[in-house]
């Protein structure tokens, strides 16, 4: 089935804008992707094969939101050299995280890291830190208790999201 861009734009432009910052929670990087989502749907519609060319373009909308919050929480999260302490800020959540990130050791927000963002088991941290996983385990779990102490966060009711 071929398609034009401008057919693309004008049938699910809104649509797939909608359905973007409901993922994003960000109108103008919903906006990003939806024109990435029209670029690379052009750029493969020889692959596309002939389906439901709806299912598509949402498909491709949701992988490239999808990747575009996993840059946005590594931005967030990475890189916090050695020995710098962020000033914690009035401005929001996310500067208190990167207060108390700023806090923990280097290996520690590479702990975290590795299994929150990257979602990485303990037996592919093992690897990559050289520790087994029992310690990284006990490590991680120590880890989460000082990042909740530094967010004055009642850790063992973190489930219920409460508050000290």
């Amino acid at each position: 089935m071929e398609y034009e861009l401008d057919e693309l734009v004008d049938n699910y432009g809104e649509k797939l804008l909608r359905y973007a910052t409901s993922i994003l929670c960000n109108h103008q990087d919903a906006e990003d992707v939806v024109q990435d989502v029209f670029i690379t749907a052009y750029q493969k519609r020889a692959g596309f094969g002939g389906g439901n060319l709806s299912a598509w373009l949402y498909k491709i909308t949701y992988n490239k939101s999808i990747n575009k919050l996993r840059k946005r929480r590594f931005l967030f999260f990475a890189d916090i050299p050695e020995n710098t302490v962020v000033d914690p800020g009035q401005t929001g959540l996310q500067d208190d995280v990167l207060y108390a990130l700023s806090l923990l050791s280097p290996q520690d927000r590479a702990l975290l890291y590795g299994r929150v963002i990257e979602g990485y088991n303990y037996e592919e941290l093992a690897t990559q830190m050289g520790s087994s996983p029992t310690a990284l385990r006990k490590r991680y779990e120590r880890a989460k208790k000082k990042l909740a102490d530094h967010l004055d966060y009642d850790y063992q009711n973190s489930e219920k999201g409460v508050k000290t």
